[in-house]
């Protein structure tokens, strides 16, 4: 018993960790933030070490693997956030699997660039449409 509340007082801290590594840029933040509440929103299945978990669980299990990394500053770019954190478990090595509304099942890795790729993409578009940056607006 003594282990077990050792260990949820260890996951009850680090999910008061700062999220944000102190080497990471703001765009960075925003990234791996807009990533990790993706990942909670989706409805998708995620796959690890065994077994299938909802998109609340998984998230919060990033978001705990992830201020664990942070602490030690091994994330610098959203791209090292997706291989250290979400590809693959940290114990067994096996790849994480995501699975959308009874569609094909793909790594996590894959779908989490595709997720990053699409949120860049919608940034850049929403910042050439920003009023007053273009000459005709001088």
């Amino acid at each position: 018993m003594n282990n077990r509340r050792s260990l949820l007082i260890v996951f009850a801290t680090l999910a008061y960790l700062p999220l944000a590594d102190a080497a990471q840029t703001q765009e960075t933040q925003t990234e791996i933030s807009y990533l990790l509440t993706y990942v909670g929103s989706s409805g998708c299945d995620f796959f690890r070490n065994g077994s299938w978990y909802d998109s609340k669980q998984a998230e919060g299990h990033l978001r705990t693997k992830y201020a664990a990394l942070s602490a030690g500053g091994g994330v610098n770019t959203a791209e090292e956030f997706i291989e250290k954190t979400a590809t693959k478990s940290s114990f067994s090595g096996r790849a994480y699997e995501v699975r959308c509304g009874g569609g094909d099942i793909v790594s996590s890795h894959d779908w989490l660039i595709g997720t990053l790729t699409r949120f860049r993409d919608s940034e850049a578009k929403a910042e050439k449409e920003k009023p007053g940056d273009s000459p005709a607006h001088l």
